[in-house]
């Protein structure tokens, strides 16, 4: 590979790719010093004129709750994206309806076959714990990535403060809805820990505050069409309700689609949830859902397999860190970015869009 620094008028059609290479001129470096190694072959160097060492085409597994789940879209463009950095390569695996012993299967299955590392949601408190050790244990470092459990039996996590973010939602509960009113709660599968902490936090605010409301915890399922359907149901029976919310992405969708289908606002009620699936974005920029809040679903893959890489090519000097997402409303007034840019960071687009 050429060691000049390229402009971007050399580089052709601009990717990502080649923007972080460009970033990488005059020494600047992103997450850590061997980030660009291999920079996609075994034997490339960064554009800094720096010369990484050449390793291994490392393979990394991913173990998801929800493999088919619209939220990880993002999330696997961000790991394909990583690899094209780093030449490496990735699995995307686990169970589609969160079935903890598919999962821990996933894990042992990866163990066995000597991945290089593992980055896997942690969704149950007991389950991880053994086949984590084990893969740690045979010298595969493992990061937890949208979920976890305290303690975290893995190196670090990756993903949002899930707890706050349910309080967050909470107060803007407070805020919105009259006080007195009965509201229901959704969660696609209570008691997994990527999203039960975000219902936990939203009922503590809700408790700090007095209990203004009556409210259902209802149970929606981990599938989208199932999800609809159970919202649906729940909207039927409590037409005198003023307000759904739900913690997690097919929920919110179902939410907003159910707004929309009743004209609920225009009714006095108010709905929000979480993540940026193309209906719950269109749908918030229509006045149907107040809100949904995002997490950062592409950076829960990007960041997981950099530091994986990391790890493996400082030879565990690099441990890996936690890293927390964040957490940002997204409401009618600042929704318009998300519709009008596709983008692989939102998996809105499967194209290399250089967005600025």
């Amino acid at each position: 590979m050429d060691e000049k620094a390229e402009s971007p008028a050399m580089l052709g059609p601009v990717t990502r790719r080649g923007l972080i290479k460009g970033a990488m001129v005059g020494g600047a470096t992103i997450v850590g010093g061997g980030l660009l190694a291999a920079c996609g072959t075994s034997t490339a160097a960064a554009s800094s004129g720096v010369d990484y060492p050449s390793h291994p085409k490392w393979h990394f597994v991913f173990v998801n709750h929800v493999t088919t789940n619209p939220f990880f879209v993002p999330t696997q463009y961000g790991i394909q994206d990583a690899c094209k950095l780093t030449g490496c390569s990735y699995s995307w695996t686990g169970s589609e309806t969160s079935q903890v012993s598919v999962m821990v299967n996933a894990i042992e299955t990866a163990i066995a076959g000597h991945a290089d590392g593992i980055a896997t949601s942690i969704i149950a408190p007991n389950s991880f714990v053994g086949p984590v050790k084990a893969a740690i244990a045979a010298g595969i470092p493992v990061i937890a990535y949208n979920a976890v459990v305290s303690p975290d039996p893995a190196m670090a996590y990756v993903g949002q403060d899930l707890y706050l973010a349910g309080q967050k939602m909470g107060e803007r509960i407070l805020k919105e809805v009259p006080h007195g009113s009965h509201i229901g709660l959704f969660i696609a599968t209570p008691g997994t820990a990527n999203i039960q902490p975000r219902m936990n936090g939203a009922i503590a605010a809700l408790k700090a505050a007095g209990n203004p409301y009556t409210y259902d915890v209802v149970a929606t399922g981990a599938l989208v069409s199932q999800e609809l359907s159970t919202v649906k149901s729940w909207y039927l029976g409590h037409k005198s309700a003023k307000g759904m919310y739900a913690v997690d992405a097919g929920s919110a969708q179902s939410v907003a689609q159910v707004m929309q289908e009743n004209n609920l606002p225009a009714q006095g009620w108010h709905a929000g949830g979480f993540d940026l699936l193309p209906i719950t974005l269109k749908l918030i920029k229509a006045g149907y859902l107040d809100f949904t809040i995002d997490q950062q679903p592409y950076e829960q893959g990007f960041y997981p397999l950099l530091q994986l890489y990391l790890y493996k090519l400082s030879g565990g000097l690099m441990y890996p860190s936690a890293m927390e997402t964040g957490l940002k409303f997204i409401t009618k007034e600042n929704v318009d970015p998300y519709l009008k840019t596709p983008s692989r960071f939102e998996g809105s687009t499967s194209k290399e869009l250089a967005l600025s």
